[in-house]
């Protein structure tokens, strides 16, 4: 008699939730997807690499310095005076100090930056899927899922609308210009 009740008790709270569920209009958003063909995320990508180029080939130009002054350290080292060793090794020692501290400090300056830049694009994108959700009376959209059908995807009407949006901000700016 138990597991009479407990049967006709899932089946009771299953009947409903399923009718529930066909009247719901449900999205999905494959963020993934969002995130490599976004061109609003292609273009803060390319703003950043133009944006920390200069510094990224200067930290560069730093290592291959200090990779010189070591192999010339131990090339030179035997015939060198005391003095000459001395300096040398002590311009090894700060350069390279210098140089971390350098990178670091274009590393946080790089997070800080990209968090900056991704944060405004990540809005876009989340007023876009707001929007089209509204447009298309969705009732759920959900994002990062690990199945979906084809039937409820909408990530290719975001990246259409995201598109569009690109074009429209180009198109301004180039008549801005």
């Amino acid at each position: 008699m138990r597991k009479l009740f407990t049967l006709y008790l899932l089946l009771s709270l299953v009947v409903p939730v399923s009718a529930f569920a066909e009247e719901m209009k449900i999205g999905v958003v494959n963020t993934a997807r969002i995130l490599n063909e976004a061109p609003q995320v292609k273009m803060a990508r390319e703003q950043l690499q133009k944006e920390f180029s200069e510094r990224e080939q200067g930290l560069g130009k730093i290592r291959e310095e200090l990779k010189r002054k070591e192999e010339k350290l131990q090339r030179d080292s035997a015939i060198m005076n005391e003095e000459q060793r001395r300096q040398l090794e002590h311009e090894l020692v700060n350069g390279k100090r210098d140089f971390v501290r350098a990178q670091n400090e274009f590393r946080e300056d790089l997070n800080i930056r990209q968090n900056e830049v991704f944060s405004k694009v990540q809005n876009e994108i989340q007023q876009v899927i707001h929007q089209l959700a509204r447009e298309q009376q969705f009732d759920l959209v959900l994002e990062n899922y690990v199945y979906t059908s084809q039937r409820v995807d909408i990530t290719s009407r975001v990246l259409q609308r995201l598109n569009q949006q690109a074009d429209a901000n180009r198109q301004s700016g180039a008549q801005g210009n």
